[in-house]
């Protein structure tokens, strides 16, 4: 089992920053990838970004490619999710997740555990 443990939303100005962390725990070497997922009222929860948990290899939805960044530490079993030029519409809760096995895949019911969500509000 693996646990996660996001922190670090909240609210801030169109054009601000936040960085999100996810803190892993458990069984963590058996860990592929992880991602950031976010849902806002009404709609569907969507992939943000990924990384491979050996590799590093990066992952980003369209819509945040060039203001948002992935970083992981494997010394401290976190991810991390860099949000710079927020927007309003980038407003939503954020879902950290992670998946056991491969291939990179951005879909929510491909990965296996899911922390609690942090809410991110961008006012205009």
């Amino acid at each position: 089992q693996v646990q996660l443990v996001e922190s670090g939303g909240g609210l801030v100005q169109a054009g601000g920053s936040l960085r999100l962390s996810c803190a892993a725990s458990g069984y963590t070497f058996s860990m592929y990838m992880m991602a950031w997922f976010r849902q806002a009222p009404g709609k569907e929860r969507e992939f943000v970004g990924g990384i491979t948990w050996g590799g590093g290899s990066k992952y980003y939805t369209d819509s945040v490619k060039g203001r948002f960044t992935i970083s992981r530490s494997i010394a401290v079993n976190t991810v991390y999710l860099q949000m710079n030029s927020l927007k309003p519409e980038d407003t939503a809760v954020y879902y950290c997740a992670a998946r056991r096995l491969g291939p990179v895949v951005i879909t929510p019911h491909e990965y296996n555990y899911w922390g609690q969500g942090t809410q991110v509000t961008v006012s205009s």
